[in-house]
């Protein structure tokens, strides 16, 4: 059964990325009166995209803590420091990356991270 719901998690995931990307976001930023930011409204756009897609690579964590639970091995403390330090990762490249470092969240996300890493 946790073998399902990871599946299914994994593609409520993927659908939330291509369907959010293709008929909300594209939609959204066609609008002209986004909020301007740091100059532009460029920050917005690529926060809302980040913010957007982190929800999936967050519910893809979930999915790697769903097998990791499914078969219980003896060593499940580090299964799930690793995953919780992968997802944080994960959250802090896409923070990074989508606005250029801009966004203060990416460090704290990769803080965390690291703190999870190094308790395994």
């Amino acid at each position: 059964m946790l073998i399902t719901a990871a599946f299914l998690a994994v593609l409520i995931g993927l659908s939330h990325s291509v369907l959010g990307e293709r008929y909300i976001l594209i939609r959204l930023f066609r609008r002209g009166d986004l909020p301007v930011l740091f100059g532009s409204d460029w920050f917005t756009r690529r926060t809302l995209r980040f913010a957007w897609h982190l929800t999936t690579a967050a519910w893809w964590g979930m999915a790697g803590l769903l097998l990791a639970v499914s078969d219980g091995g003896p060593d499940l403390r580090g299964t799930v420091l690793a995953a919780i330090a992968l997802i944080f990762l994960v959250s802090a490249l896409l923070a990074a990356g989508f606005t250029r470092f801009r966004h203060f969240a990416w460090p704290i996300f990769l803080a965390i991270s690291l703190m999870a890493a190094f308790s395994i």
